[in-house]
């Protein structure tokens, strides 16, 4: 499905050696038991994506990308547009290649700001990002100066964008994105520096399981960057949607803030600190020529934004940090 020599290599002698002898036959599981029929057409498109020459590459721009040293002529432009457009849905972005600006249903780096003040120096560390989606995070802790950065999704067609992208922006960026979920992550490698789950939690049948996955792919030491879905209220309120959450199906549970820190100290994090709290608006989940089906605005009660179209509170984010026992 991809190409794990050059990750392979990077683990062999290092903390996450164990990864390195047990990813290939995890991998070839999932392959063969989970493999979109999709993946064959994806695939052969990215093997038709054109070799070009970058220019200059932006990772640590809002629109991660590469420009040009001789721009694409319009006709050549348009094909390539067109080409990435036939991996439609793209959630997370924005992306610049060659000219062409993919602006995607989420505005992800306004989401990278809010974290910004509580990731710190990623400088030489090791990362994992759980739930990556297409990896537009991936790129931005590799910019921020992560040593390795390793996002991990079920979803084949994020591989698929991400691989375009990395078509693009070469291969000597230490950034993989595994198609895999957490519960197919070799056991408690305890390796990572830093770990990142975002718009996770909420999908989750055990919040607090989840948590205590994430705490085993930390080192002693380790950061945990906990983005999700909250509520208002104190410590105790929890919202259980009995029905759908925002049009989702697979949405359980919605902790208020200060719940969630509470789960994460009897997880065992310390210095748990709530960074961020901030009400999800249309302007940055929405529509685009980029992802074309139902978005934010068609969530909501059309006659009380503050409302999901079920009568539930509309989308509060929050970003929590901790530190591994």
């Amino acid at each position: 499905m991809i190409d794990l020599d050059p990750l392979l290599a990077h683990l062999r002698g290092s903390a996450l050696q164990p990864w390195a002898e047990q990813l290939t036959q995890r991998l070839a599981g999932v392959a063969h038991e989970r493999l979109h029929g999709r993946f064959s057409e994806w695939r052969a498109l990215l093997d038709r994506l054109p070799v070009l020459a970058p220019g200059r590459i932006h990772l640590d721009q809002p629109m991660v990308g590469v420009g040009d040293l001789e721009p694409l002529d319009e006709v050549a432009r348009k094909r390539l547009e067109a080409s990435l457009q036939l991996l439609h849905p793209w959630r997370k972005g924005p992306f610049h290649l060659h000219g062409v600006d993919i602006d995607s249903e989420w505005r992800s780096d306004w989401k990278w700001q809010r974290l910004a003040s509580a990731v710190g120096s990623l400088q030489g560390k090791r990362v994992l990002d759980v739930g990556c989606g297409n990896g537009y995070h991936c790129w931005r802790m590799a910019g921020a100066g992560a040593e390795l950065v390793i996002g991990i999704d079920p979803t084949q067609l994020f591989l698929a964008q991400f691989l375009a992208v990395k078509h693009f922006l070469g291969e000597q960026w230490p950034v993989y994105l595994l198609p895999l979920g957490i519960e197919d992550l070799p056991p408690d490698p305890e390796a990572f520096d830093c770990v990142f789950s975002m718009g996770v939690l909420y999908h989750r049948r055990s919040p607090i399981d989840h948590l205590l996955e994430l705490k085993s792919c930390l080192r002693a030491g380790g950061e945990l960057l906990l983005e999700t879905l909250v509520i208002a209220g104190g410590a105790g309120n929890l919202l259980l949607p009995e029905g759908r959450y925002a049009k989702m199906r697979n949405v359980w549970f919605i902790p208020s803030a200060e719940t969630l820190a509470g789960w994460l100290r009897r997880c065992g994090f310390r210095a748990v600190e709530i960074v961020d709290i901030t009400p999800t608006s249309v302007a940055e989940q929405r529509r685009t020529d980029w992802m074309r089906f139902e978005s934010l605005a068609d969530f909501l009660d059309p006659q009380d934004c503050r409302r999901t179209i079920e009568g539930h509170p509309a989308p509060v984010r929050a970003i929590l940090r901790g530190i591994k026992r």
